[in-house]
């Protein structure tokens, strides 16, 4: 089903802002993905613990990377497909193209780890390359999201029931994931979304749940990052050591 211009111009001029259910996570997606393909190209072939740290790092991407895609599919899509039947359908086949893409860049990554050292410089080139190519596939893929299927969302669920359906994707994540998530999450988001964020995890969750996220964004926050959070929150800002 094709989202129409006249209904992506009512969407975006609405006055209120609405509950965004793509923009957070993607901020953290395109984080870890520059990251990862930044390392791995000045990654050191001819050192070997650089090698294992790097090719460790491709692996958590590309595991995060999955784990994605299958809460996107279980929960944003099947609600998209609930009152919008078809619209979904072309990101649904892109998702099945970046599992594919997930599997070749895992076998190129052990691969890199496995090679001789006369070989792990060009594996590690063709890595990298290959790396590129599924970031920049990725990039676009979110546009897309962010933009007519976050349109479609808006259009045909209200605020309270986009909210609801977040709430149970979150509430699926298994705590580790959820750690992993916050890494990526809490430190790229800007200071408003990083408050809105933790505040509703500080309404909703139990208090120790609220105290690792923030344990695990603290060192990939500035000091003027932390002030503003710990100011908006209405915590102590003097909290273990923040990075300058």
């Amino acid at each position: 089903m094709k989202i129409t211009s006249q209904e992506l111009a009512r969407v975006a001029a609405a006055e209120a802002p609405r509950f965004d259910m793509y923009t957070g996570i993607h901020k953290a997606l395109r984080a870890f993905m520059a990251d990862t393909l930044l390392a791995v190209g000045r990654m050191d072939p001819a050192d070997d613990a650089e090698v294992a740290r790097t090719e460790e790092r491709v692996l958590q991407l590309l595991g995060f990377c999955g784990a994605h895609l299958a809460h996107e599919n279980a929960f944003v899509h099947a609600a998209i497909e609930a009152r919008a039947p078809g619209a979904s359908d072309r990101i649904a086949h892109e998702h099945e193209d970046h599992v594919r893409h997930i599997e070749r860049l895992a076998q190129m990554a052990a691969r890199m780890g496995a090679a001789s050292p006369a070989r792990r410089h060009a594996d590690a080139l063709e890595l990298y390359r290959e790396l590129a190519l599924f970031v920049a596939g990725n990039f676009e893929h979110m546009h897309v999201e962010e933009t007519a299927h976050g349109a479609v969302l808006w259009a045909r669920y209200t605020d309270a029931e986009l909210v609801a359906i977040h709430d149970a994707l979150v509430a699926s994540i298994p705590p580790q994931e959820m750690m992993a998530i916050a890494r990526w999450l809490v430190p790229f988001m800007n200071p408003l979304e990083r408050f809105h964020m933790l505040a509703d995890v500080r309404a909703k969750a139990p208090p120790e749940v609220f105290d690792a996220i923030v344990d695990t964004a603290l060192p990939h926050l500035t000091a003027a990052e932390w002030t503003k959070l710990a100011r908006a929150l209405g915590i102590a800002p003097v909290r273990g050591l923040v990075e300058a």
